[in-house]
């Protein structure tokens, strides 16, 4: 490895498992000191334990590397303030937060129930929200002391978020809320030295196996493994580095060896009669604009 993070302190939510873990391992592995953060849940968000995340310390450990486990629910504000005080206590610095905990609670909207809706939302977009507050106060203090940091948040949307998915309608919420936060912690963040965005990853994880059951396999012995988690990681590293300078506001798609810039809602064909529309004349308007403008992408599950 290059070293990209030597002497970077990094916070990884969600690390004891797929995605999370991966990232956790890769940032390690390019010398960073990293906070792992789970709370051994299962896929539906109930149970609990510190096993996961301790497990990957171990893993980091056997490797020469620096790690600490952290077993707070980050979707509390009490959690998301000691997971970044663990991170101050343990190593004396903060430098990147990696957003990656959650789970799913999938059911067509007519069967949706409100806790389950209440739930994915917690996990995913609150849960992003408070580790993001409590180290943005942290890196906005060290500006304002004079000491500037080269600091990065890497959150976690989803291609559900960006395009819609049938089936998870709490879940392409909360994803597609995700989204949004990154765009404005970016502007909000800049001064502070702060840089924010946001991947959306495919790989094959606790979440996806069932979804994608079938084209997700593991590959026969030797093959590349397109779906593998550890694909994703090397750009969430490289975002969390101080070499990502400039880099920021930006939602990038992640899957096997591929990295896609996705390029967000913008203003398509536009029509202005100068004056108010009937609701007939802006029926044919706006049929018109449509017959003019690309084709919106399909949602995740429709044929």
């Amino acid at each position: 490895m290059t070293g990209l993070c030597e002497g970077r302190v990094v916070i990884v939510t969600g690390a004891g498992r797929g995605l999370g873990r991966a990232h956790a391992l890769g940032f390690a592995a390019e010398g960073a000191k990293v906070v792992v953060n789970d709370l051994g849940v299962g896929l539906d968000g109930t149970g609990g334990g510190s096993g996961p995340a301790q497990q990957v310390v171990d893993e980091i450990v056997a490797a020469g590397g620096q790690a600490v486990a952290h077993g707070g629910d980050i979707a509390t504000s009490e959690g998301a303030a000691s997971l970044v005080e663990t991170a101050l206590a343990t190593y004396g610095r903060l430098d990147t937060l990696v957003n990656n905990a959650g789970f799913l609670r999938d059911r067509m909207l007519v069967n949706l129930d409100e806790d389950d809706w209440d739930a994915v939302m917690r996990v995913h977009l609150k849960g992003h929200f408070l580790p993001l507050k409590h180290a943005t106060a942290h890196w906005r203090a060290e500006a304002k002391a004079g000491r500037v940091p080269e600091a990065r948040i890497v959150n976690t949307s989803s291609g559900a978020g960006l395009l819609g998915s049938v089936g998870q309608g709490n879940y392409a919420a909360a994803k597609a809320g995700i989204v949004a936060l990154t765009l404005v912690a970016a502007a909000e963040a800049a001064r502070y030295g702060v840089q924010v965005n946001a991947i959306a990853p495919a790989a094959r994880t606790r979440m996806t196996e069932q979804t994608f059951a079938d084209t997700m396999a593991a590959p026969e012995d030797g093959a590349f493994d397109a779906m593998a988690p550890e694909n994703v990681s090397p750009l969430v590293v490289w975002l969390g580095s101080a070499a990502s300078a400039g880099v920021t506001g930006r939602v990038f798609e992640a899957e096997a060896g591929r990295i896609t810039v996705m390029e967000g809602w913008r203003p398509g064909p536009t029509a202005d009669k100068g004056a108010r529309w009937t609701p007939s004349e802006a029926g044919e308007a706006t049929l018109k604009l449509l017959s003019e403008s690309e084709q919106p992408q399909p949602v995740y599950g429709t044929f």
